[in-house]
């Protein structure tokens, strides 16, 4: 029997690293462990969609735990692993290896980085058809050494970002980050206001009308909700949240 539960009220709900929880219509996310990143602290965090035919598309997956093997069985079989830039692929082997039959999707960037891996095809601006109509997507591609494929769920008007939003709380600065390096998640930007792509994201991102053009599209979205994988989400107003965060586009 498939699991269903209520949408969590805020952003700021405490999620356990192996419990789902509901933010949406057949949208789940999973808040994983705080990882290193050369030298700092991350948190991470998964996104699950139910498909309309009920196959499960896992976007950045995090480590597999036997409990949240359990609770995403529950949800549906796992069809599509999804990894939206190079940086975001290091637990695709260990969920592909629980659902061998899941697909592997990735830019050519994961892809390059990734040849142990054998995926089914390459992520552009254009949907599989397997899950045309239910998410949309974009390829930002004009950073020089990041791009990223940007997903939007339409049943619950949800945008997806990995790293070009990066919006870490006082409290986790606080609790996992020095004073010094603090100071830089200011200067880059990557608190929870304002919320923006890192700084050598932003420096590097050269064809700027390009990257507007493509920023446009996404505010086109009207998303409601913002989900990122590295810092508090948003529930609400979420196309006001995008420009600000795009905002150094002149968007």
């Amino acid at each position: 029997m498939k699991r269903s539960a209520e949408p969590a009220p805020a952003a700021r709900q405490e999620c356990r690293h192996d419990t789902p929880v509901q933010v949406g219509e057949d949208l789940w996310l999973v808040d994983g462990p705080v990882v290193d990143f050369y030298r700092l602290s991350y948190p991470t965090r998964a996104v699950i969609v139910r498909l309309p035919d009920g196959g499960l598309w896992v976007w950045s997956p995090v480590p597999l735990t036997d409990a949240l093997r359990a609770f995403v069985d529950g949800l549906g079989p796992v069809r599509y692993l999804v990894s939206p830039n190079k940086l975001h692929h290091l637990y695709l082997a260990q969920w592909q290896r629980a659902w061998p039959d899941a697909e592997l999707w990735g830019p050519v960037s994961t892809r390059s980085k990734r040849p142990d891996l054998t995926f089914t095809g390459t992520l552009d601006d254009t949907p599989p058809a397997a899950w045309a109509g239910t998410l949309d997507q974009i390829w930002l591609r004009e950073a020089l050494f990041l791009d990223e494929v940007v997903f939007f769920h339409r049943p619950s008007r949800t945008a997806i970002l990995a790293d070009f939003s990066e919006a870490f709380s006082d409290d986790f600065l606080r609790r996992h980050w020095k004073p010094w390096q603090r100071w830089i998640a200011r200067l880059w930007g990557i608190t929870e206001r304002p919320g923006k792509a890192p700084l050598e994201v932003r420096l590097s991102t050269l064809r700027r009308r390009r990257a507007r053009a493509r920023v446009r599209q996404m505010l086109a979205w009207r998303p409601e909700k913002v989900i990122m994988a590295h810092g508090v989400w948003r529930a609400d107003n979420g196309t006001a949240y995008l420009r600000q965060v795009f905002s150094w586009l002149g968007v």
